[in-house]
């Protein structure tokens, strides 16, 4: 159940909480920080790249046609993404089976400090670095988090900017 009120004053106190935060966790040190692009509109159509995981298994564009895909962008410095994170992994590991596909893309700037993150967490979803190859074939929206979800025709069917609350993330099962 959606409360307007409660949402609006959790909002407000996640800003206070950003703004009160230190000068180095509100920056984006990926390497395209600089050339952030704005949220993809509704109904475009996003081409991807090839993408490797922190594993080196690469999953390739071509295996996310004809399904669901979660783009999501975050940082293991990153206050909001440790809130939503393990709200994606939940979601990740119910709707798996379901032929959900998941891409995180770190922006750690060391591979290090996002796998020992990740480890620590327990989280599993399939995550890799962020790389200038792919930060040019696919710009990072402005923001952090990010999620963006690509359906099944390679449109975008959600793009948001920013902490995602429990409710908005089990919402992504409804494009499955």
């Amino acid at each position: 159940m959606h409360n307007p009120i409660r949402r609006r004053l959790l909002r407000g106190s996640l800003l206070a909480a950003a703004a009160a935060a230190p000068a180095w966790a509100q920056q984006t040190p990926a390497a395209n920080s600089d050339r952030d692009s704005p949220l993809p509109a509704l109904g475009t159509t996003l081409t991807l790249p090839d993408f490797t995981l922190f594993d080196g298994r690469t999953l390739s564009a071509a295996s996310a046609d004809g399904q669901v895909l979660v783009l999501y962008w975050w940082a293991s410095w990153c206050p909001f993404c440790a809130v939503q994170s393990p709200l994606m992994n939940q979601l990740w590991l119910a709707q798996r089976s379901r032929g959900l596909q998941f891409w995180g893309l770190s922006i750690d700037r060391k591979p290090e400090d996002a796998t020992g993150y990740l480890a620590k967490r327990g989280f599993s979803f399939p995550s890799g670095p962020l790389t200038p190859a792919f930060a040019r074939a696919l710009p990072k929206p402005k923001g952090l988090p990010i999620t963006l979800v690509r359906g099944r025709d390679g449109r975008v069917l959600m793009a948001e900017a920013g902490q995602l609350f429990p409710e908005d993330v089990g919402q992504i099962a409804r494009f499955l």
